[in-house]
């Protein structure tokens, strides 16, 4: 047999995994071959939508599941011993592995990142390859790990038998987050874009935390009421009877099944907590306020808990800010794990002072080349009175006979003190186009508006400029009240979220939002909208003002 007339899947499975098999290595939970970790970044041109090239290992070497010590790249005969190891460096810095090998069949040409070997790269034969035991004991003093703190570090993840596993970004933020707390920080900070799946990857590290019996009393504390109900039923769901919400409110969710599940809660009609849970959820606003009587997290010891995670901890207002630092403050002994897409840092209000430098980041950039996020386009539609302003006639009266005040309006008073009604059917007429031409009308679209008359005005148009497709569906345009449910067309946040934002489904979601919602919803956002006291009557209707530049926002 000539080695140099073998492919190179011939010499993987002749040569290169029979010698990493002999040095100790499991194939079912330390060996894996031709693992793909990026999806390769979307390229959209015209009306096409390709992706790029998936960076894609010959293998991967784990010292357990999700723990990951060493990537091989395998060349064939023709080749020579390092003719892999650039790329398997480039997939080692990607993945943060310390161990970089590269062969082709005659044995390994081994890379030390950590700088433990007296020279960084070194020739091994094929029966040198090193074991398991030998690369974790590197790893661990790499990383300044002791003995006594490897049962964390090495506690299983959740794991429900259906094939779903972390990405390896957020498995990098998931391993980074727990040897943090197993060495003792008490304050950790995540920076992860949106859309990047921080609930799952909250998630896992909760659950490796509470099932070492390291972290007993957890508090997960949000912004948005509709974060807390998706998380209950869907990423933390495996928590089952050990989880509460911190609310008095029953609430019943529709899952994406069409099921029904009923949240539990922790306290009662009396605001009586229930200290019988585990993992407790709250809106931080729901908790506590300017008054003492509303600071729920009081009824709880200072000791109580010993985990808070805090998703997107950079949201909100100053005195948003101060309410849930006074929560945390009083539970000052817990850890406390901040998560957020983007770091608040002021003059004022400083994510990082509090919770100290990023334990790992995964950007916006970082996600689209790697083709978990779609990149965006900006395109923007300028209408000729957005532009320049309207100015009524003296003396002219809107549709109630009431006097328009004589002065030049703009965009901050179109919705808000003044209707242009023909402005809004314009911008209804220019999203449709859009839709129209892009191939796929049924595309999942938010607009977001101020107020619910705006929407139901936006709603309207639309209607009117889309009548087949709402003889077809009459969810096809639907007003979403964030902030409170109005009357027949209105539907709330979780059932909009379960019927329509998840990705499998077919539903079309065209919202008309009366306050903005969650950063984690992905969007396509027309002119900035609002309410009115004025609406004009008998004038010349706004036109397209052409521009060769682009804005509008999609995602």
């Amino acid at each position: 047999m000539n080695k140099h007339d073998l492919s190179e899947r011939d010499i993987c499975t002749k040569f290169i995994t029979p010698a990493i098999r002999q040095a100790g290595w499991d194939e079912i939970t330390q060996l894996r071959e031709e693992v793909g970790f990026t999806k390769g970044r979307i390229i959209v041109r015209g009306k096409l939508v390709t992706r790029g090239q998936a960076k894609r290992a010959d293998y991967i070497l784990y010292y357990k599941p999700n723990i990951p010590l060493a990537v091989v790249e395998a060349k064939d005969n023709t080749c020579s011993l390092g003719s892999g190891i650039q790329q398997a460096l480039d997939y080692a810095t990607t993945l943060d592995l310390p161990f970089v090998f590269s062969s082709n069949g005659d044995g390994f040409l081994f890379h030390d990142r950590t700088g433990q070997s007296p020279q960084q790269e070194t020739t091994l034969a094929l029966n040198e390859f090193p074991s398991p035991g030998q690369l974790w004991a590197k790893y661990c003093a790499w990383k300044g790990l002791l003995p006594d703190q490897l049962d964390l570090v090495l506690q299983d993840y959740y794991d429900d038998g259906s094939g779903k596993e972390p990405r390896y970004y957020q498995s990098r933020a998931i391993n980074a987050t727990i040897e943090a707390i197993a060495k003792g920080q008490n304050r950790v900070l995540l920076v992860m874009a949106t859309g990047t799946g921080k609930t799952y990857t909250a998630f896992q590290i909760i659950w490796r935390l509470w099932k070492a019996g390291c972290k007993k009393r957890i508090l997960y504390l949000a912004d948005r009421n509709v974060l807390i109900d998706q998380t209950m039923v869907n990423d933390f769901r495996p928590f089952g009877k050990a989880m509460a919400k911190l609310s008095t409110s029953a609430k019943t969710i529709e899952k994406q099944d069409g099921t029904t599940v009923d949240l539990p809660l922790a306290v009662d009609s009396k605001r009586r907590i229930d200290t019988s849970y585990e993992i407790y959820l709250g809106l931080y606003q729901a908790i506590t306020g300017p008054e003492d009587r509303q600071k729920l997290f009081r009824e709880f010891s200072p000791g109580f808990f010993d985990l808070i995670v805090i998703d997107e901890c950079h949201r909100g207002s100053a005195a948003e800010d101060s309410a849930w630092r006074e929560i945390l403050e009083h539970f000052s002994a817990a850890t406390q794990i901040g998560m957020t897409a983007t770091p608040k840092e002021t003059k004022y209000v400083s994510n990082i002072h509090y919770f100290g430098d990023p334990v790992y980041s995964y950007s916006l950039r970082e996600g689209i080349r790697d083709g978990f996020l779609a990149p965006y386009k900006v395109i923007k539609v300028h209408i000729d009175v957005d532009v320049s302003g309207y100015r009524p006639e003296s003396g002219k009266t809107d549709r109630d006979g009431l006097e328009i005040e004589d002065r030049l309006y703009n965009q901050r008073d179109f919705d808000r003190t003044l209707v242009i009604d023909d402005r809004t059917r314009l911008v209804a007429q220019k999203i449709t186009e859009f839709l129209r031409e892009s191939g796929d009308p049924m595309q999942k679209t938010i607009i977001f508006c101020v107020d619910e008359e705006h929407a139901a005005r936006m709603r309207q148009a639309l209607v009117n400029e889309n009548p087949a497709q709402c003889r077809k569906n009459h969810r096809y345009v639907m007003r979403i009240a964030l902030g409170g449910t109005a009357t027949g067309i209105s539907t709330s946040p979780s059932r909009l979220t379960s019927l329509t934002l998840a990705p499998s489904s077919k539903r079309p979601t065209h919202g008309w939002v009366r306050r903005r919602p969650s950063a984690r919803v992905q969007k396509t956002t027309a002119s900035t909208c609002s309410s009115a006291r004025h609406t004009a009557k008998g004038w010349r209707p706004p036109s397209i003002v052409p521009r060769t530049s682009s804005g509008g926002h999609q995602t």
